[in-house]
């Protein structure tokens, strides 16, 4: 422990600046997938052609590597750095996102949207007093995963030049006698994750109003071990 506190605050280790690094490689994506996929699908969620592309296409890019995303990004831009990180995580970070949005706009109650209509709302009023605010915790869903997704996958950024913690573990990895550089950047990855999956939990229950909350939990509560067993002992 006492070695991890020297090396940490060790000045030639740079430790602060690798933090800031990591972080802002972190909240750039994050932010232009939101920018992205949540206007996206607002646009496509009641056009079932588009819908069906956009849901088709997200699930395509979610099945590619993110190291291949990486690798065609340093191919297609010919630079390396902080851009073709930032692209590539972004493009990791969007289907979540949209297909979370594209899922609950989809999912609201028709009744609901032909009442707001029946009051004489508009389109945006309905859309935003109505639609949005039923999306809300499906939408924060997405983003949550969406931005625990970047941040574990931020170290892979260091392989094109992006620098943070995963400088660290490339260190580590190239030469045993630095394994201090191994812990210290997979343990930071670890926990800025877990504290990144603490952040948006919050949000997310935040987002979520109190009756659909008590709602949930009540349809928890409900279903008791022999509820989940029985199937089980049926099949058998």
């Amino acid at each position: 422990m006492g070695e991890l506190i020297q090396y940490i605050t060790d000045p030639a280790n740079t430790f602060a600046d690798h933090t800031r690094d990591t972080i802002v490689l972190c909240l750039v994506p994050i932010v232009l997938s939101l920018l992205i996929a949540l206007p996206l699908g607002v646009l496509v969620a009641r056009r079932p052609i588009a819908a069906f592309l956009a849901t088709n296409v997200s699930g395509l890019v979610r099945a590619i590597p993110t190291f291949a995303v990486l690798m065609v990004m340093l191919l297609l831009l010919k630079q390396i750095g902080f851009t073709p990180s930032v692209i590539a995580l972004t493009a990791l970070g969007v289907p979540p996102i949209l297909l979370n949005m594209i899922a609950g706009l989809r999912g609201v109650d028709p009744a609901a949207i032909d009442a707001a209509r029946g009051m004489g709302m508009t389109r945006l009023q309905v859309l935003a007093r109505v639609e949005l605010p039923l999306v809300l915790p499906v939408a924060a869903a997405g983003v949550r995963s969406a931005a625990v997704q970047i941040v574990a996958t931020v170290p892979l950024a260091a392989l094109i030049g992006g620098g943070g913690y995963g400088e660290y573990i490339l260190n580590g990895l190239s030469n045993e006698a630095n394994a201090i550089d191994l812990f210290v950047g997979a343990v930071s990855v670890a926990l800025l994750a877990l504290l990144t999956e603490a952040i948006f939990a919050i949000v997310q229950r935040a987002v979520t109003p109190a009756g659909l909350r008590a709602g949930l939990q009540a349809a928890d509560a409900a279903i008791g071990p022999t509820d989940i067993e029985a199937p089980r002992e049926k099949a058998a």
